[in-house]
């Protein structure tokens, strides 16, 4: 387990920040997915922003999670890469 996953966990136990932590997640999946499709399409940011009419800086904001993107431009950045968006509401856990 790596330092990072090590003292998020540790961090995780008080529950204050597992709160925090927990409302933000759906931020961390769009920014990591946006990230993960984009790279394994071999696409730079400056390449999507072409494909998409989205400013680069936009694009790098969203994967920072310095910017919320609105569904269009979920929609926009997902059809730049010829992919579909998919949202899904899953049960919560406990």
């Amino acid at each position: 387990m790596t330092n990072f996953k090590k003292d998020l966990n540790q961090r995780l136990k008080n529950s204050q920040f597992r709160d925090e932590y927990e409302q933000l997640e759906p931020d961390f999946i769009i920014m990591q997915a946006l990230i993960d499709a984009r790279k394994n399409l071999g696409l730079t940011q400056q390449e999507l922003a072409q494909r998409t009419h989205i400013n680069q800086a936009d694009i790098s904001k969203i994967e920072k999670g310095i910017s919320n993107p609105s569904l269009n431009t979920l929609k926009k950045l997902a059809k730049g890469m010829n992919m579909k968006l998919k949202i899904a509401f899953v049960p919560i856990e406990d």
